[in-house]
């Protein structure tokens, strides 16, 4: 190494180290006092916040990296990863949203048991941890690969300090120190996205001359990924958004009803541009280094810039980790919390906020068991959108089709899907068949059987009595 990449290494890590020393002064500033702060906020965020909150996982590194890295096999398609959640978001709002607000709970678990009872609760939050926990094995991935690449650790290293940093974000500050220093984040992140697009056209001439060398599917609107593929992405960023336990408990922490819908909104129209600026980064990529892994189309750029540049771009990739690993952690520790701790022991609210601490320590760590068997960061970010969808297809037959649910049916129907979609992942998709589709099917398929037999053998519905959804204590 010579005396001008030490220069470089050395602007780099000190400005992520500068960055990190303010943004921990910032979280220790909000930090959460009690557990209603920890957990919900003391549902008191605006609509500005917790929209800029909610998009920030979709523009996480696993998508800046898993898009740009599919952007360089595939073509500008791959925008579709995360441009579809533009339309998943405002769905959201406008259908599921304010019921689970006012079911006055902070875990999709929680809020689907008011309709089918404990064990379902409890299959729920199984699967969602399991979801969750894999979601941060991708975040792992990606962060480690841009950080290895610019700061020359090695991935191990790498994706050790992302998971040291992110627990003790995520210990001392809760959800509404996230909620603020995500606004601070999200902004960083953004530039830094902004810069890579800009470097990358820079460098390749502009669009026109890779529309003239590369194969004209990459400029097309379904690429080499095709309509089945973008479609399935769509139905799993949907299904993601309306299960997904760190969404709920993001907009369980709005000061009321009526803010929902605008979160949601605002977080739609800020995927918009983050999704054509990383098709572009990964299109660029495969012009310029068409021999290199594919891993590597969104951080090989870093190594072509300024080192003030790249210190920016790094610490926006740091910033993306940060805020995704933290709110993910978060989720995870209310579903350990709320639907197994609290049950069984029935704490003090003081001693429900040490336990949401101390469990978010073995949260953090977890996932770096699994790092390395997950290079495809986007096919495994799917994947645990279609681990999530199933519970989003439990969720709106609790919410719209109660005639077609029962405890049984919602519990068989998700450990059914949790089951065929792993193994669907596993096989690779056989047949063409994407595992999202598997995940959306199953539960659908087992819960409408399930009241079937019900009505036509047994002549009885299989509706189980429930507290109306929506009237909880808040």
């Amino acid at each position: 190494m010579n005396a001008t990449d030490t220069q470089s290494i050395f602007i780099v890590v000190t400005m992520v180290v500068v960055y990190m020393a303010i943004t921990t002064c910032l979280t220790f500033h909000f930090r959460s006092k009690t557990n209603s702060d920890f957990m919900t906020a003391a549902r008191s965020v605006p609509a500005v916040v917790i929209g800029i909150l909610l998009m920030s996982e979709f523009i996480g590194p696993k998508s800046t990296v898993g898009a740009a890295q599919t952007a360089f096999e595939s073509g500008m398609a791959a925008s579709w990863a995360v441009l579809s959640v533009a339309i998943g978001f405002p769905l959201f709002g406008i259908f599921l949203g304010r019921k689970l607000y006012t079911s006055g709970e902070y875990t999709i678990s929680a809020a689907i048991a008011k309709r089918y009872g404990r064990s379902t609760q409890l299959t729920v939050s199984l699967i969602m941890i399991y979801a969750l926990l894999l979601v941060n094995v991708a975040y792992y991935v990606s962060g480690a690969a841009a950080l290895s690449k610019v700061l020359h650790l090695s991935m191990p290293v790498a994706a050790f300090l992302i998971a040291g940093v992110s627990t003790a974000y995520c210990m001392v500050g809760g959800l509404k120190s996230a909620a603020y220093v995500s606004v601070v984040h999200t902004s960083i992140k953004y530039i830094g996205v902004m810069i890579v697009t800009g470097v990358a056209l820079y460098m390749s001439g502009g669009i026109k001359p890779m529309m003239e060398t590369l194969p004209s599917y990459y400029f097309t609107w379904d690429g080499k990924i095709g309509l089945t593929t973008i479609f399935a992405w769509t139905v799993a960023n949907i299904g993601a958004i309306f299960s997904t336990q760190y969404i709920i408990q993001a907009i369980s922490s709005l000061k009321g009803p009526e803010e929902v819908r605008k979160s949601t909104f605002i977080a739609g129209a800020l995927c918009v541009p983050i999704s054509i600026a990383l098709g572009l980064i990964g299109v660029s990529a495969k012009f310029l280094f068409p021999e290199m892994k594919s891993l590597f189309a969104f951080p090989v750029f870093l190594s072509h810039m300024s080192p003030y540049l790249t210190g920016i771009v790094t610490v926006s990739i740091v910033a993306s980790v940060l805020v995704g690993v933290s709110s993910i952690a978060l989720g995870i520790s209310a579903l350990i919390v709320r639907d197994f701790y609290v049950p069984i022991f029935k704490p003090s609210s003081t001693s429900e906020l040490q336990m949401s601490r101390l469990v978010s320590i073995p949260i953090g760590f977890i996932p770096l068991i699994f790092v390395f068997f997950a290079p495809e960061v986007l096919h495994l970010s799917f994947f645990t959108r279609a681990l999530r969808l199933s519970i989003a297809v439990v969720a709106i037959f609790a919410f719209y089709l109660p005639l077609f649910g029962s405890n049984r049916g919602a519990t068989t129907g998700l450990l059914a899907s949790a089951l065929s979609t792993t193994g669907w992942y596993l096989l690779g998709d056989p047949f063409g068949i994407d595992n999202i589709y598997v995940a959306f099917a199953t539960p659908a398929i087992v819960m409408v059987c399930d009241a079937t037999v019900s009505r036509v053998f047994f002549r009885t519905s299989s509706v189980i009595p429930s507290s109306p959804v929506g009237q909880g204590d808040a």
